[in-house]
């Protein structure tokens, strides 16, 4: 619970952070009278500030707080900046990335908004968001706080949602992946790619199943049934990539084809493919989104490697998908992940390399733009040896 002071009467409500933030302890009631240079004091001071007036100019109060976040310090040039940045290693420039967008979503998260028991926000101008809040929080029997940040987040995702993200054609049909909030995007198209293009090792031919070690939206599963493979099993621990794939595999009619089973990696029997595309950098993740990019300590990905000898049929392999990012970020080497292999008795085949198109790539002005341009992604064939 959050409590607050609003004229000398003492007000209380469920909290709600998806990064785990606590409870606010200082609170001002904020309405339109705030100005952007008082809101950004406050914030940087550790005050939250509840918003009771126009949910318009609540956003656009967000919008100044983001310029002043994201304005370069007048103390230093950008020759000073540059400098700087030539005595770092690559990991330090991505724990002071980090540590820099921690800061940046402390600050952003400190305006609040009020929202009903019914996902409904009584503040005027307010849209209608009860659907979103219903997708993301599912049923509650009391109002609730949450960041004006986190909220505008959960309205993202419910548009994502509707519409989905265009993964590839069947029979001149675009197919379309609905990501549910929380569940990664697949935005990243060239994995798939690789998938689409891998040749099937021969086991498949005398037994047609695969695997899909964390689901996540199910778009793998659903390439490997566009593959024509028979018999699918697609695992995952986290109820919302669960509901979603599930959800996914039902609007493209394959559920026949595909079986979801909530587990911890692998299922019981035995498959003559098996394929994984684990979180790529090994780091704390800092919110239920980001547990797709960031794997602490690379436990899935070290509990997929030593575990998958014992689970594949004789000839069949396993697909690991997998960026080098983490390589150009010195958070783990090539010969850390080739010593992986060879611990778990396992052999490379092949490897598929490709390059990403995201936009960050090309984003000279991010900060991880040295490690991102040289980013590849990869595809490993492995097999028992």
């Amino acid at each position: 619970m959050i409590q607050w002071d609003d004229g000398g009467q003492i007000h209380l409500a469920k909290w709600h952070s998806e990064n785990g933030i606590a409870p606010h302890q200082k609170i001002q009631i904020a309405d339109d009278t705030l100005t952007a240079d008082i809101a950004y004091r406050l914030a940087c001071e550790g005050t939250a500030m509840l918003y009771k007036g126009d949910f318009q100019n609540a956003r656009q109060l967000l919008q100044a707080l983001v310029r002043r976040v994201d304005k370069p310090s007048k103390k230093s040039t950008r020759a000073d900046r540059v400098a700087k940045e030539k005595t770092k290693t690559p990991l330090d420039i991505f724990n002071l990335h980090r540590l820099a967008q921690s800061q940046r979503a402390r600050i952003l998260g400190m305006v609040l908004i009020p929202i009903n028991a019914d996902h409904s926000i009584s503040l005027r101008r307010a849209p209608d968001v009860a659907k979103a809040c219903f997708e993301a929080y599912g049923e509650q029997t009391e109002p609730y706080l949450v960041s004006l940040r986190e909220l505008l987040g959960v309205i993202s995702a419910h548009e994502w949602r509707k519409k989905g993200v265009p993964v590839l054609a069947r029979d001149e049909e675009e197919i379309r992946i609905h990501p549910h909030y929380g569940v990664f995007s697949p935005i990243r198209g060239e994995y798939i790619e690789l998938v689409l293009k891998a040749p099937l090792p021969t086991a498949i031919q005398k037994n047609s199943m695969a695997f899909d070690i964390g689901v996540g939206t199910g778009v793998l599963s659903v390439v490997l049934a566009m593959r024509e493979i028979k018999k699918i099993i697609a695992t995952d621990q986290d109820d919302r990539a669960i509901a979603c794939a599930k959800e996914n595999i039902e609007r493209l009619r394959l559920s026949d084809q595909i079986e979801i089973q909530k587990t911890n990696l692998f299922p019981a029997e035995k498959a003559a493919l098996i394929v994984c595309n684990p979180p790529w950098l090994p780091a704390r993740p800092s919110s239920s989104l980001e547990h797709a990019v960031y794997d602490p300590e690379s436990q899935m990905l070290k509990g997929f490697l030593s575990k998958l000898k014992d689970h594949l049929l004789p000839g069949g392999e396993g697909w690991l998908i997998l960026s080098d990012l983490a390589e150009h970020l010195g958070l783990r080497s090539r010969e850390e992940l080739l010593s992986w292999f060879e611990a778990a008795d396992l052999k490379v085949i092949a490897r598929l390399d490709t390059k990403p198109q995201h936009k960050k790539v090309f984003d000279k002005a991010d900060a991880l733009y040295a490690a991102r341009s040289k980013e590849t992604t990869s595809l490993w064939r492995l097999s028992a040896k």
